[in-house]
C-alpha cells in the first residue's frame, strides 16, 4: 500500500463538539472542558503516537471558537471553515461514576457552501498526506455523497483512505473505495460470536470497496480480513475504566501505523494496542506512546480456518448495501 507524504494523517471531522465533564475531586466538583467527537478523538490518538495530524473541520459560533483553541492547544493542526452556524456541545456529570447528561445542544446543520469549502480544504490537505481518516459527524448532517466523493477522489489520487463509519455513510464511502474499513459487529447487526457470519459479511464489504476490513467485537478479539485471509486479533485483557472511544483509538492507531509505512498487519497491531490501552483511561483518544509500543508486542494475529469464499462479484449500489447495515444516528465513536 502506498500513500502521499510519509508520516502525516489528515482527519475529516465535519462537526466536532464542545464537551464539559464534571468529576468528583475530594467531594468538590472538578470541571473539565475539552474538544470532542469521533474525529477529534482519532486525531488526538494519532498525535499521541507521534504522527503529525491535521484536523479538517467546520467550527462556527461561540462553541466553534472555543473548540478551535482547545484543539490547537493539544498540538493538533486545525484547518477549519467558519460560518453562520454553531457546533454542538454537551455537559456530562460523572461524579457518581456514571455519565449523566445534564444538557446537550445538537449544533446546526452545515450550510451547503460551508460543506463545499470544507470538502475542498480536506482534499487539498489529504492529497499531500500519507493517510486520510473519514470520521462521521456528531451533530451536523453531512450528505452521504460527500463521503463517496471524498473516498473516490482521494483513493483515485493515491491516498490511503481509512474509514470508521456506519449506516448509509459507510455504504457511500465503500462505493468510493477504501484502503481500510473499521466497523463493529453491532453496526453490522450481527452476533459478535458468529464468526462464519461475520466472515461472510466482511468478504461482502471487501467486494463492495474495502481493501482491508476490521470488525471489532467489544470484549472479544477483533477480526481482520485481508487478501491473505481471515485472522483474529488477540491481545491481553485490560481492566476497563471507560469503554468509550476504544474503536476510535483503534482506527487512529491503524492510520498512524500506515503513515509510518507499516504493512497492514503491523498497523493493525498498533491499532489494537491503542484501543486496548484507551479503555484503561477516562480521556478519550488518549494513551502513552511508550505503553502502546510495549503492548503492541503482545498483540497476536491468529489465522482462522473460517476464511470466507467470496461470492461472484456483483454490482451493489450504496442504497442496497446500506439496507443491510444497522442504521446509526451519529458516529460518535462511543464504546466501539
Amino acid at each position: 500500500m502506498t500513500g502521499g507524504e510519509a508520516g502525516r494523517v489528515v482527519v475529516f471531522a465535519p462537526s466536532p463538539v464542545l464537551t464539559v465533564a464534571i468529576e468528583d475531586r475530594g467531594g468538590q466538583p472538578d470541571v473539565h472542558v475539552h474538544a470532542g467527537g469521533q474525529g477529534v478523538w482519532q486525531a488526538r490518538m494519532v498525535q499521541a503516537l507521534g504522527v503529525p495530524v491535521i484536523l479538517c473541520a467546520a467550527l462556527g459560533g461561540e462553541t466553534g471558537r472555543v473548540l478551535r483553541h482547545l484543539v490547537a492547544d493539544e498540538g493538533i493542526d486545525v484547518v477549519h471553515v467558519d460560518g453562520a452556524f454553531s457546533n454542538g456541545a454537551y455537559v456530562h456529570d460523572r461524579r457518581s461514576g456514571e455519565r449523566v447528561t445534564i444538557a446537550e445542544g445538537p449544533g446546526d446543520v452545515l450550510p451547503r457552501h460551508t460543506m463545499d469549502e470544507l470538502y475542498g480544504l480536506t482534499v487539498t490537505e489529504a492529497l499531500n498526506a500519507a493517510v486520510a481518516i473519514l470520521s462521521g459527524p456528531v451533530s451536523a448532517e453531512v450528505p452521504d455523497q460527500v463521503y463517496e466523493r471524498l473516498a473516490a477522489d482521494l483513493s483515485g489520487n493515491g491516498s490511503l483512505v481509512v474509514a470508521d463509519l456506519s449506516g448509509t455513510r459507510l455504504a457511500a464511502a465503500l462505493a468510493g473505495g477504501l484502503a481500510v474499513l473499521k466497523v463493529s459487529h453491532e453496526e453490522l447487526g450481527l452476533d459478535g460470536t458468529d464468526v462464519p457470519a461475520l466472515a461472510r459479511e466482511m468478504a461482502r464489504l471487501r467486494q463492495a470497496g474495502a481493501g482491508t476490513v476490521i470488525v471489532s467485537r467489544a470484549e472479544l478479539p477483533a477480526l481482520l480480513l485481508t487478501p491473505e485471509g481471515l485472522s483474529e486479533v488477540r491481545m491481553p485483557r485490560m481492566a476497563v475504566a471507560d469503554p468509550r472511544g476504544a474503536g476510535d483509538s483503534m482506527t487512529a492507531g491503524i492510520a498512524a501505523g500506515l503513515a509510518r509505512g507499516l504493512a497492514v498487519p503491523e498497523a493493525v497491531r498498533v491499532g489494537a494496542a491503542a484501543g486496548a490501552l484507551n479503555v484503561t483511561r477516562r480521556g478519550l483518544g488518549t494513551g502513552d506512546p511508550g505503553a502502546i509500543a510495549k503492548l503492541t508486542t503482545r498483540v497476536v494475529l491468529h489465522a482462522l480456518d473460517a476464511t470466507p469464499v467470496p461470492e461472484p462479484a456483483q454490482v451493489t449500489t450504496p442504497e442496497e448495501l446500506a439496507a443491510n447495515l444497522t442504521p446509526q444516528g451519529t458516529d460518535d465513536g462511543a464504546g466501539r
